[in-house]
């Protein structure tokens, strides 16, 4: 145990992060960079080491998470990175982007703020890179096998540099230009800046995964043929297919998906443009969806000088507290303040939106919406609630259904559905065509990025005692129907 009264004498403290008139001028991470060891310190002291650590089960990787605080309390940044990476791949990415389920099952927070656990591990890692503690660990030798991944999300990546560790020879295959996914094109810089991708990704080509980007599946590469160059495929394609809103206006210019329009800051980022080609400068900007998606349209708007952003949401606010429906460990839907929102705009609840109008150039300028309420399974409009908000640019948040489609890929390899759209795969993430495996989105549908590398991970290990012939000396899976408490 790290501190035994650390729980009782110290109070929970955050990472702080910069000013918000600061931050909103630069693409920055949004956090004070060093300087935390004393808060983190601290922090990890208040773990107490439960006998039973429901963090544990609130986390979809099984971190072991009150051995790497009481490491971190001791200040033994090695250890405690060795113990982290044990179960994680890439917690310089969860660290970041993870909405933290491990807190939420926290012993401490039954009644007490729960630990930081988020912020620990973020510190953990970023001591480990900065002491060079994070080296490519290649395998001592080959197994003749080779293995195809599709995609280059969390999943994607976990289960390549899995499976290159154990000796197969692997490729990656991202239809982007880059490499990363969603993590690349679909968080902004001032969540997760991508140099924490690309030194991992430096990382694994020493290892000797392969990659190779711009080759969409399906469409510039057949997906049958590509089966049947590889002894095994592991398709990690997420769940991109969005969820659109079928109402009047909806053609107008100037109403985007997220997915269109939060991608182009970050190629800004990149350098391949000096500006977007969809901005939100000078314009009234409204985000429909009130999730992490959303939130990053507004904090993407803030950025680029935005006159007013409104972000809506269907669903009524939640509760500041844990509701009494949702008890501990499990986690709760309670009001959530991002440092997006920090940064300003306007978050309206319970409201639908009816239609758009426009101006005589055919630009969005106007969003009707009205106030709703949540009967008999559906949202029941509320008569004289209807109202107009000025909106110059709308981004669609509302999530995703599914995986895309359009490219060919799933009818190609003759692959099956589930009920609910995403690909078919049994216990071991295993399709119905032989060598074929899906992890995270693709097979889940749309998750948490703890989800996606914990799936990446448990696939991996699927597919070497595939390759093999024998049980895998992988870690242990996490099975596609396992559902920890808190999530």
């Amino acid at each position: 145990m790290a501190d035994p009264k650390g729980f009782l004498t110290t109070p929970r403290e955050n990472n702080p992060t910069r000013p918000v008139e600061e931050r909103r001028q630069d693409w920055r991470e949004v956090y004070v960079p060093g300087g935390l060891l004393p808060i983190i310190t601290q922090q990890a002291g208040r773990c107490m080491d439960c006998g039973i650590p429901f963090c544990h089960n609130g986390c979809p990787l099984g971190n072991l998470i009150p051995e790497w605080n009481d490491y971190a309390y001791r200040e033994d940044w090695q250890a405690a990175s060795e113990r982290l990476h044990a179960t994680n791949n890439f917690p310089e990415f969860t660290g970041r982007l993870c909405p933290a389920p491990c807190e939420s099952a926290c012993v401490l927070g039954i009644n007490q703020p729960p630990v930081t656990i988020k912020n620990v591990e973020v510190t953990i890692i970023d001591k480990a890179w900065d002491n060079g503690g994070v080296t490519p660990q290649p395998p001592d030798r080959l197994s003749g096998k080779t293995v195809a991944v599709i995609g280059s999300g969390p999943a994607g990546l976990a289960a390549a540099q899995q499976l290159t560790r154990a000796g197969h020879t692997v490729a990656v295959y991202e239809r982007a230009d880059r490499i990363g996914g969603l993590l690349r094109y679909g968080i902004p810089e001032f969540k997760m800046e991508k140099r924490h991708i690309n030194r991992r990704i430096e990382q694994m080509r020493a290892e000797g995964t392969k990659f190779r980007t711009g080759v969409q599946i399906g469409t510039d590469l057949d997906a049958a043929k590509l089966a049947a160059r590889y002894d095994a495929v592991v398709i990690a394609a997420g769940a991109t297919q969005w969820r659109d809103l079928p109402v009047e206006g909806r053609d107008l210019k100037g109403i985007h998906q997220a997915m269109e329009y939060l991608p182009l800051s970050n190629k800004v980022q990149e350098g391949d443009y000096v500006t977007p080609p969809i901005t939100a400068e000078g314009k009234h900007v409204v985000v429909i969806g009130g999730g992490d998606t959303g939130a990053d349209c507004v904090g993407t708007a803030h950025r680029q000088g935005a006159l007013s952003v409104t972000q809506l949401e269907i669903m009524p606010r939640p509760a500041d507290e844990r509701p009494a429906h949702q008890p501990w460990p499990t986690m709760p839907m309670v009001y959530k303040v991002t440092s997006a929102h920090e940064e300003g705009g306007e978050r309206v609840y319970a409201v639908n939106t009816v239609r758009f109008t426009g101006d005589e150039d055919g630009n969005v300028k106007e969003l009707h919406l009205v106030e709703v309420v949540f009967e008999d399974g559906r949202f029941v409009p509320q008569e004289g609630t209807e109202r107009v908000i000025p909106a110059e640019l709308v981004t669609l948040a509302m999530g995703f259904t599914g995986t895309d489609r359009s490219n060919g890929m799933i009818e190609q390899l003759g692959l099956e559905l589930d009920a609910r759209g995403n690909i078919a795969r049994d216990k071991d993430y295993a399709t119905n065509v032989d060598g074929v495996f899906v992890a995270g989105d693709a097979g889940r549908g749309q998750s948490l990025i703890v989800w996606a590398i914990a799936e990446g991970r448990s696939a991996a290990r699927a597919v070497d005692a595939y390759l093999t012939g024998v049980p895998s000396a992988l870690p242990a899976p996490i099975r596609p129907t396992d559902r920890p408490l808190a999530v």
